[in-house]
C-alpha cells in the first residue's frame, strides 16, 4: 500500500499561499507597467513631450491619474526612460556585423536591422524623431556615444574604400542616407500605408522594401546586389 504523503504544516501552507499571492501581485504590476509603457509610447509619439499629458496616458492605460502616479515618479522620468530605451536598443542592434569583413554582407545586414526596428517599433522611433525636431534637449548624453559609434562605422567603410572594395564616397553621408530611408517607414507610417494602398491596420510586407533599399545602397556603393531585379 503506498505511503501517504506527509501533510503540510500550517506555516508551510501559509508560506505557499503568500508566495502565490506575491507572484500574482508581481504579474499584475508587470501587466500595469506594460500598459503604462504602451500608453506613453502612443501619447509621446503623437504629441511629443510637451503635448502629452499624464491624464491622457492614464486614460489610455485604463487608470486614473492618481493610480498612474503610484507607478511612475513623473512624466519627465517616464519620457526619458522611453527615449533612452530607443537609444539603447539602437546601440545594441545597429552595430556592424563584427563576424564579417564583407562590405556587401555588412551593409545588407545593417539595412535590414534598421528597417526591422523601424517597422517593429514605429512609436518608439517617432519619439526619437519628435525629440530631435524639438531641438534634442534631452539627448545631450546620447550624442557623444552616437558620434563615436558612427565614427567606427565610417572608419571601416573608409578602409573598404581604400582597399578598392567599394567606390569612393562619403561614408558618413552614406550612413545618414540609410538612416533616413529606413526611418521613413516609422515616421511616415500613415503615408506609407496610403501610398501602398493598405488599410491602417494592415501589416506592411517588408521584404520588397528590404530588397529595394538593399539594392539601392549596394549599387550606390558600387557593389553587386544579391537580389535580382524583377
Amino acid at each position: 500500500m503506498p505511503s501517504k504523503a506527509p501533510s503540510m504544516t500550517e506555516p508551510e501552507a501559509e508560506s505557499n499561499v503568500s508566495g502565490a499571492l506575491l507572484s500574482r501581485s508581481k504579474q499584475g504590476r508587470e501587466r500595469i507597467l506594460g500598459a503604462i509603457r504602451e500608453a506613453a509610447i502612443a501619447e509621446f509619439s503623437r504629441h511629443g513631450f510637451k503635448g502629452a499629458s499624464t491624464k491622457a496616458i492614464a486614460e489610455r492605460a485604463g487608470l486614473t491619474k492618481p493610480q498612474l502616479h503610484y507607478y511612475i515618479a513623473s512624466k519627465e522620468e517616464l519620457y526619458e526612460e522611453l527615449l533612452y530605451s530607443v537609444l539603447n536598443g539602437w546601440s545594441g542592434a545597429f552595430q556592424f556585423d563584427s563576424q564579417s569583413d564583407d562590405p556587401k554582407k555588412v551593409l545588407s545586414t545593417y539595412v535590414r536591422k534598421k528597417l526591422d526596428y523601424a517597422l517593429d517599433n514605429p512609436g518608439l522611433s517617432r519619439i526619437f524623431t519628435t525629440e530631435v525636431l524639438g531641438g534634442g534637449r534631452n539627448l545631450g548624453r546620447y550624442w557623444p556615444v552616437a558620434v563615436k559609434s558612427t565614427q567606427q562605422k565610417v572608419d571601416l567603410i573608409d578602409r573598404w574604400i581604400a582597399e578598392g572594395r567599394m567606390r569612393r564616397l562619403d561614408a558618413r553621408l552614406l550612413l545618414m542616407q540609410i538612416w533616413g530611408m529606413t526611418q521613413h517607414y516609422a515616421d511616415y507610417g500613415v503615408q506609407v500605408h496610403i501610398m501602398l494602398g493598405l488599410a491602417p491596420e494592415e501589416t506592411i510586407d517588408r521584404e520588397p522594401i528590404v530588397r529595394e533599399l538593399t539594392n539601392f545602397v549596394l549599387l550606390g556603393c558600387g557593389l553587386a546586389p544579391d537580389f535580382a531585379p524583377e
